[in-house]
């Protein structure tokens, strides 16, 4: 099985002083894992807003993250309007698991409120 990463997942298996590091680390062992722009661009925003990692640092962990797990990328390539969210705050969560739904795939989040055939929730 190969699982598109949640931005959470990305978080907390990159950030090592993320409380939950160790235990993300330990589940990404041996697994196939994806990414797309959308959570890459997620993570990216997030360790540079609200943690406050400098830009370069951050690109620089999220490429070493992808390229020692061998990770695919799949493309964003399902419109908006194709995934259907019930609410505002579901809208991203849906979209990734629609789209890991569209490719085959799983959804690994730590986000235990998604309802979605293709999530695999990990926390």
């Amino acid at each position: 099985m190969k699982y598109l990463l949640d931005v959470n997942v990305l978080l907390q298996g990159i950030w090592k002083d993320h409380p939950d590091h160790e235990a993300t680390f330990k589940w990404l062992q041996g697994k196939a894992v994806v990414v797309c722009p959308l959570a890459e661009l997620g993570f990216i925003r997030v360790s540079t807003g609200a943690l406050g990692a400098p830009m370069a640092e951050t690109r620089q962990l999220l490429e070493r993250f992808l390229s020692e797990r061998n990770a695919g990328r799949i493309a964003d390539d399902l419109p908006a309007l194709g995934s259907m969210p019930k609410t505002s705050g579901q809208v991203t969560d849906h979209y990734l698991a629609d789209l890991a739904q569209m490719h085959g795939i799983q959804l690994a989040t730590f986000d235990q409120k998604i309802s979605h055939p293709a999530v695999q929730s990990i926390g």
